[in-house]
């Protein structure tokens, strides 16, 4: 494989840094608060205590001023915030404050004398429960990342954001699908861009402990952010600044499956200078989620290290600088017959990030924000040494994707109007290595025997032979795939491959508050040069409307998008050459992939029921020309890109926040989505279910899910003493597109599609007998066929459309305990943590010969038990 060379970029980010002659101030997805406490008379008070909190997000920062009376709060997420000051012998004081961008906000405050001494709790009211925006957005605060019950693996970030963020379906390994699509997700992480995929099968997650706060911004994003943004994840990590003598934490926890963890984070700084530390282990025996309940070849492990460095050179400039770098070893889970004969396949990531952001302050209403960063993901699968071991087929695969480039912006806010625009410019060099070669006789036999299976014998190398053996010629052989059959004497299919993707973006947007309205307007052009080329301008409008009386926010917004395709495996899946695999292994069409555009309308609501209840509900449609989904091969980590002539998704979402009363917080998040998209179907290896491949009638994604909800709640009756944490999921069921039907009252089903593993998997029944690994069903009357692990329609019911196969339903619990301070003690604190995840140990899968990610299990009945110390 083609190497790239690094020189050049780390000269580019060695000049960048050198040539910062000005210093910088705040980063990307966050700002800053100042101010000065006095009394009347103008004189300062030092030592008051400042207090900054958003009751949803579950925000909380206290601070004291300095001898000169002067206080500032960094790294402070966008959002809404309750302000209150209090200081011995002076009447407190209350005020709101909001951070809409990285220019410091100024709150002064004057106290009054009190004769009398007081005690201060800040409350909050109805107004602070909403935000008038017409974006859709749920912010995550570090507080409620920490206490929310998470599988202890490396995808607990995709697991939080699922579980916190409404109108998101559950996937196996840490996937998610947001809003009907495949996983159309963006990351900024401090003014950063990511936006290829972060789940586990294919890169290294940001470890949740260096996360300070997260804003999902769920409904039409700003113009700002672009490409794949059905969800836009704003991230601001944890930082050094401002924090005094170095504290931190490390934890240790053991679980089910023999699982360990080891975290640790340390910070240390003052008011110039700051750096944060977080370090991350994981190692499992159930690492990634099995195609066996009873998970089967499953170890793991994971290792990252993310560092953040801040330097305040001056009032206005600042520098700060991300480092990160993980490493993730994987075995590829085995079904029953796959364990029986010894396959060993397994996956290795390494993944780095370099990201510097420069920032500077030229006046109290603009500010000049740069970010640059190069990343990298590596990502080896490796086959059983013994080719013949591995079944259906033994598989490698090599792929390295770059990312680098810069990102430049200038906020500026005067009276009404908040502008920001800006322009990004990224450079991603791509080099792939595929090879495949079959080795299960069976697999794409070209001929079937009488009972309807594909016939083993090796000495059939071509349907004409079919007759002569008294068998008929297989309806699904694909002839492209006979010279990578080495039962039948061919061999290795390999495939490299190398490319460079080049995209510009410019944008420019205001948001403007007057009176009770918020009006906001955008205009981005991006383009893209790759495999394929296309450039689009798209522009973005929305407005809310609060109704300060009742504390109701109503909103709409309408956005146009350029998305262009996923870089991972891009090059092969897109390949039309001589020896391409694109007319050889089963892919629909021949042509690449495409950057395609999408017309996005989005309308709802907020309302605050006094000052504790406050709910968010939103309606979104989505209409894409040339839509994007994945295709994965043979229930392995390996996945391909493939494109769909258009599709059309509409849904709702809705958030329910109980904020906390009398030591009990919940909320609630809710969605249902029809995605439907229309053929024909481009790209990709092998196609799960090729009567859709080519057809142009709409049906529905395996993606789609009718209905989600999670419910969390938690309950610490004593602020410093043990608190309880429960999950409740619902999940109505992904479609499951490869899943027998009977297509009417009288006509047998046909299973000999489907082996003997995969019908155990499923507990295929008929009638009164139920399939085994030894004696499987091939055929079944259309009233006797059942599965309890899906719901399948009614015979002569079918509809791709209307009503496809779906996994079945299911409800899953979590609970957590814990007291983080045991010992009652200010500077060291011990604490413990309980969590048991899916507790009644139920029986479900996420999905079943899934095009998007083949057939998985949810996570049986896990137990965790964690050690704390803070210091």
């Amino acid at each position: 494989m083609p190497r790239f060379r690094f020189a050049p970029v780390l000269f580019l980010f060695l000049l960048f840094m050198a040539c910062s002659a000005m210093r910088a101030q705040s980063m990307g997805g966050a700002g800053s608060i100042i101010g000065t406490v006095t009394d009347v008379t103008g004189a300062v008070i030092p030592g008051a205590t400042v207090t900054l909190t958003n009751p949803v997000s579950g925000y909380l920062r206290t601070q004291k001023t300095s001898p000169i009376g002067q206080y500032q709060f960094n790294n402070v997420p966008f959002n809404n915030y309750h302000m209150s000051v209090a200081a011995p012998g002076f009447n407190s004081a209350e005020q709101d404050a909001v951070v809409r961008n990285g220019i410091a906000i100024a709150q002064q405050w004057k106290l009054s004398v009190t004769t009398s001494s007081t005690t201060v709790e800040v409350e909050s009211n109805g107004g602070d429960l909403i935000n008038n925006t017409p974006n859709v957005s749920t912010e995550i605060d570090s507080s409620a990342i920490e206490k929310i019950p998470t599988e202890g693996s490396s995808s607990a970030l995709s697991s939080l954001i699922t579980m916190a963020t409404p109108g998101i379906a559950a996937d196996s390994n840490g996937l998610f699908h947001p809003q009907g699509e495949h996983a159309d997700t963006s990351f900024s992480v401090d003014g950063q861009p990511i936006t290829d995929q972060q789940s586990r099968q294919f890169s290294n997650q940001l470890s949740l402990g260096a996360i300070q706060s997260m804003q999902v911004i769920s409904g039409v994003a700003p113009a700002e952010y672009g490409d794949k943004a059905s969800l836009v994840i704003v991230t601001v990590t944890k930082s050094g600044l401002g924090t005094g003598k170095p504290h931190g934490d490390l934890s240790y926890s053991y679980g089910s499956f023999g699982t360990n963890i080891l975290n640790g984070d340390l910070s240390v700084g003052n008011g110039k200078y700051g750096a944060f530390t977080s370090v991350n282990g994981v190692n499992s025996g159930r690492f990634l989620d099995s195609p066996e309940f009873v998970p089967l070849h499953d170890y793991g492990n994971v290792e990252s290290l993310f560092e953040r460095l801040d330097d305040q050179f001056s009032q206005n400039d600042s520098l700060h600088l991300n480092l990160s770098v993980s490493r993730s070893w994987a075995q590829t889970p085995n079904q029953y017959d796959q364990n029986a004969i010894g396959q060993d396949q397994r996956q290795e990531i390494k993944s780095f990030d370099i990201a510097p952001t420069y920032t500077h302050l030229f006046n109290a209403s603009t500010l000049l924000s740069s970010n640059a960063w190069v990343r990298q993901d590596q990502v080896h699968y490796y086959p059983s040494s013994n080719p013949f071991a591995d079944t259906p087929a033994t598989l490698k695969d090599t792929r390295r994707l770059t990312n680098f480039g810069s990102k430049t912006d200038i906020s500026y806010a005067k009276g009404i109007h908040s502008f920001k625009g800006g322009f990004s410019i990224d450079q991603t060099p791509l080099a792939e290595a595929f090879s495949i070669g079959i080795t299960s006789p069976v697999y794409n036999s070209p001929c079937v025997n009488a009972q309807g299976s594909p016939d083993p014998a090796t000495v059939i190398t071509s349907p004409s032979q079919c007759a002569a053996l008294g068998d008929t010629p297989n309806p699904n052989y694909q002839a492209g795939e006979a010279k990578f059959d080495l039962t039948r004497g061919g061999t290795i299919g390999q495939f490299g491959g190398t490319t460079d993707i080049k995209e510009e973006a410019a944008y420019l947007e205001d948001e403007i508050h007057w009176k009770n309205w918020t009006g906001s307007a955008g205009l981005r052009a991006d383009n893209y040069n790759g495999i394929t080329r296309r450039s689009m301008v798209e522009p973005r409008a929305g407005v809310g409307y609060n109704i300060q009386k009742s504390n109701t926010v109503l909103r709409g917004s309408y956005g146009k998008f350029f998305l262009t395709p996923y870089n991972e495996n891009l090059i092969v899946s897109s390949d039309t050459g001589l020896g391409g695999l694109a007319n050889n292994l089963g892919a629909y069409g021949q042509t690449p992939l495409k950057p395609a555009s999408r017309n996005m309308f989005s309308t709802g609501f907020q309302q605050a029921f006094g000052k504790y209840i406050a709910v968010t509900g939103d309606y979104f449609w989505k209409y894409t020309q040339r839509d994007f989904d994945f295709d994965v091969i043979l229930n392995t980590p390996l996945a391909f890109p493939i494109q769909w002539k258009q599709s059309k998704i509409d849904g709702y979402g809705i958030r329910v926040n109980l904020t906390q009363i009398h030591g009990v917080s919940a909320y609630s998040v809710l969605g249902h989505t029809r995605s439907r998209f229309f053929g024909p179907e481009i790209g990709g290896i092998i196609f799960n279910n090729p009567n859709q491949a080519t057809a142009t009638l709409p049906f529905r994604i395996d993606h789609d899910q009718n209905f989600q909800q999670t419910t969390h709640m938690q309950f610490q009756p004593k602020a410093n003493g043990p608190w309880y944490g429960f999950n409740w999921t619902y999940e109505s069921g992904l479609v499951a597109g490869n899943a027998p039907y009977a297509i009417n009252n009288t006509t047998p089903v046909s299973l000999t599609y489907l082996t003997a593993d995969q019908q155990q998997q499923i507990e295929l029944t008929c009638g009164s007998v139920r399939a085994t690994l030894s004696a499987p069903l091939t055929a079944c009357a259309p009233n006797l066929l059942s599965s309890p692990l899906l719901r399948l329609p009614a015979p002569g019911t079918f509809n791709a459309d209307k009503n496809p196969q779906r996994v079945a339903p299911r409800n899953l619990f979590d609970m957590s305990a814990g007291w983080d301070n045991i010992l009652q003690r200010d500077h060291y604190k011990m604490g413990i943590t309980l969590t048991a995840v899916n507790l009644a140990n139920k029986y479900a899968l996420y999905n079943f010969l899934s095009t998007f990610s083949g057939t998985h299990f949810v996570t049986p009945r896990t137990l965790t038990a964690q050690l704390n110390f803070v210091f």
